[in-house]
Order: C-alpha cells, then structure tokens, then sequence
C-alpha cells in the first residue's frame, strides 16, 4: 500500500475532496513515488478511487501495468485495465501466486480495510500530509484485526511531510 492521509487519518474529506493533497505539490519532488512504482507490476484499485482520478482530468498513469478495478457492476476489460467483481481476497491470492513485482493497492479505504481483514498487506508506505482535517474518509475503519508491523524506515520532505514505511512482521 502506498497512500497518503492527514494527520488525523483521512484520507480525503467527506465529500470525497482531495485537494488538501495539492499543497504538497513541488517542482520536481514525487515524494519517492517513480522509485516506487518501478518495483510494482499490478495495480488494484476501487472504482471510487479510479472514478476520482479520472475526474481530476488525468490519464490514470498505470497503463503500462494491470490494473484491476475492484466493482460491484461486472464490466469488460479494456487493455491492461480489467473490472473485478469477485472475491478480492481470492485475487490477491491468485497474483501473489504467479511470478511477477509487487501489487500496489492505490486505494480507497474500502479496498485497503477489505484486505486489512484478511491479511494480504505486507508493506505500508503511508505519507502523512501537515494537515488536520476534522472529519472524512478514514484510512483505517474501527474494529479491524489488530497486526503487527516494523518500521522499514522514513523520510521527512521540505513541505512537512512525513514519509513512512512498515511492513508485516510475518508469524
């Protein structure tokens, strides 16, 4: 997972707004998101969270990887770009069988509490926006399955924000 929230836990407002995001914006840092993305060769992300970047006016930049779009309306695929409708723990399961990089889940917090429940997260790169915005979209919902994790490491950027990695501590 590889995510960013404010400092009390959201990750959007509740209306779905993210533009507290934009005031991280700066010429030329990605905030270590291309070193990242080099390491990844799957995309699972909800149709929520793929509805909102498309409605920003951007290409969803991972067309060059497969993407599942995880729906509750079966759809055809188009190119590397596929809708799922089934059991996310059952497709997780499935890639991680097959050779291949890493899966990065780009989001949104149903997606990431939906494999929180089962166990399927292994590293967390969460940066952590100066901001504080009262209310909205949780990362993490209440009531989901306590696990352990160790910190890989972190980085502090100019703008303020934090930058941390964890990964599972397998048992």
């Amino acid at each position: 997972m590889y995510i960013s929230m404010s400092l009390d836990g959201y990750i959007a407002k509740p209306d779905g707004d993210i533009s507290f995001l934009s005031a991280m914006e700066q010429e030329g840092q990605d905030y270590g998101y291309a070193e990242f993305n080099k390491t990844v060769d799957t995309v699972i992300i909800g149709r929520r969270s793929y509805d909102k970047v498309l409605s920003l006016g951007y290409e969803y930049p991972h067309s060059d990887k497969d993407v599942y779009i995880i729906t509750r309306t079966p759809r055809p695929p188009k190119g590397s770009f596929k809708y799922y409708s089934g059991s996310l723990k059952t497709l997780i399961t499935d890639l991680k069988s097959r050779p291949g990089k890493n899966i990065y889940c780009d989001g949104g917090s149903l997606i990431v509490n939906e494999l929180l429940k089962d166990n399927l997260i292994d590293e967390f790169i969460i940066s952590i926006i100066p901001i504080i915005l009262g209310d909205g979209i949780e990362l993490f919902n209440r009531g989901i399955a306590e696990m352990a994790i160790k910190l890989k490491g972190f980085k502090k950027f100019k703008k303020g924000l934090v930058q941390l990695h964890y990964e599972k501590i397998l048992s």
